[in-house]
């Protein structure tokens, strides 16, 4: 039977994925939020919060593409009715991506002082940076696993497991911050950074032990690791490795960024923390209707079913644009509040206001980006990926940024070579998408 197409049921599968989403944002977020508001060097705590997130985030990203591959793979096996065909396919994902993370521990650890150094971090900005590194990594492994066990519900066409796991994660995340950054008086000590970091490590550990719960409870999938390797290994590999180059190219983005805010002071690189946190937050939000598409693209692309991919692109496109304007106008409304949650520093508030209208403009242009990003990862074609994000990073977003460096425009030119960035990714996206499927539909 093909699958229809309504918002409805784009927006079952959105929404629960819109609020799994933003997890990993808010753990971030929260984190400076609470940091950027101690007694002493809240500044300075900002900065390191911020430096940290971009490395860490950069490795979520790399090792996270386990989540859209096993997806892809799972949909479209879904779609063809054949799921049997590949249930020992997410044990192996998630046992090899967990053991790479292990890796990355091993090997990041020890050199952490050197890694922040390369961020442009100094003095107590890196003492701290390093102190908060070597808590945070711990949770790799299991924020790692979690998302491998996400990509495997998504597949399945549930984001409902996801979004409780995640919001239990969250709330668990924000009471811990408060009470191990603050202290409670006569009980606890004030932890200050490093009681965010905990924080950060226990939520993620809990919400791995539910996606284990979840997965053998609610699913048909085992754990149990088979030593015969699944058919669709191999494809698996091969997603993994296109997404793996484009993620790094992605991170020498976000590594310029932040290298290049932290050289021009520490209330420029705490203004960027700010900045960069909420434009991850819009990204993870328009997340939810990239997951649809991701989710949605894979089981109709697996039944062969074309003409529904267009209309569900087109939707996509719309339900996007509506988004992204809504958080525009909600960033607008709430303009200088948001500044204050963070920080109460007036040089870091003058720099973060300076540039948030950039980020807030940006977002009908991220949506767009976005959604087409998850159903390319969907449909499985993630060497065309790839190679839009090579193009966007290298021949678009670092000769604009290293130009507009040089004419001393700072976080406005960070940010507008973000702008450009994005549409660089979007437009090529929608003009193949619309170009490949047009003409397969005319042939069904």
């Amino acid at each position: 039977m093909k699958t229809t197409i309504t918002f409805k049921q784009i927006n079952k599968l959105a929404i629960p994925a819109l609020i799994s989403g933003v997890s990993e944002p808010i753990l971030s977020l929260t984190d400076a939020a609470i940091v950027g508001n101690i007694q002493f060097n809240a500044t300075e705590s900002l900065a390191a919060v911020g430096i940290v997130t971009t490395f860490l985030s950069m490795l979520i990203w790399i090792l996270g593409q386990t989540r859209s591959a096993i997806s892809s793979l799972v949909s479209q096996y879904l779609g063809a009715n054949n799921l049997d065909a590949i249930k020992t396919l997410p044990a192996q994902a998630i046992l090899l991506i967990t053991s790479l993370s292990i890796v990355i521990i091993i090997l990041t650890y020890p050199f952490a002082e050197y890694i922040f150094k390369l961020y442009n971090a100094s003095d107590i900005i890196l003492d701290y940076s390093v102190n908060y590194y070597r808590i945070r990594v711990f949770g790799f492994p299991f924020t790692l696993f979690t998302i491998a066990v996400f990509g495997t519900f998504r597949g399945l066409q549930n984001t409902f497991y996801p979004m409780i796991i995640a919001i239990v994660g969250t709330v668990i995340n924000i009471v811990l911050d408060v009470i191990l950054v603050y202290g409670i008086e006569g009980i606890l000590p004030a932890m200050h950074i490093e009681g965010a970091g905990y924080a950060s490590v226990i939520a993620q550990l809990i919400m791995a032990l539910l996606s284990i719960y979840y997965l053998l409870v609610k699913t048909t999938f085992s754990l149990k690791v088979s030593l015969t390797l699944n058919k669709e290994i191999k494809t698996f590999s091969l997603m993994i490795l296109n997404l793996f180059v484009r993620t790094l190219a992605l991170n020498i983005t976000l590594y310029y960024a932040s290298a290049f805010s932290t050289s021009y002071g520490k209330e420029y690189i705490a203004a960027y923390t700010i900045a960069i946190n909420l434009w991850f937050l819009g990204a993870f939000i328009i997340d939810g209707y990239s997951s649809a598409g991701n989710i949605l693209s894979g089981k109709l692309f697996g039944q062969e079913n074309y003409q529904a991919l267009l209309r569900l692109s087109s939707k996509l496109i719309k339900y996007g644009i509506i988004l992204g304007i809504s958080m525009a106008i909600i960033g607008g409304l709430f303009y200088e509040i948001i500044g204050t949650v963070f920080t109460k520093d007036p040089k870091v508030l003058h720099e973060f206001y300076q540039v948030f209208w950039i980020i807030l403009l940006m977002q009908p242009l991220c949506a767009l980006a976005f959604i087409f990003d998850g159903v390319f990862k969907g449909l499985g074609k993630m060497k065309y990926l790839r190679n839009v994000l090579l193009f966007s990073t290298f021949m678009v977003f670092l000769p604009l940024l290293f130009w507009l460096d040089s004419m001393n425009y700072k976080l406005y030119g960070i940010f507008i070579a973000f702008t450009a960035w994005i549409i660089a990714r979007g437009v090529p996206l929608i003009i193949k998408f619309r170009q490949q499927f047009s003409l397969l539909s005319q042939k069904v």
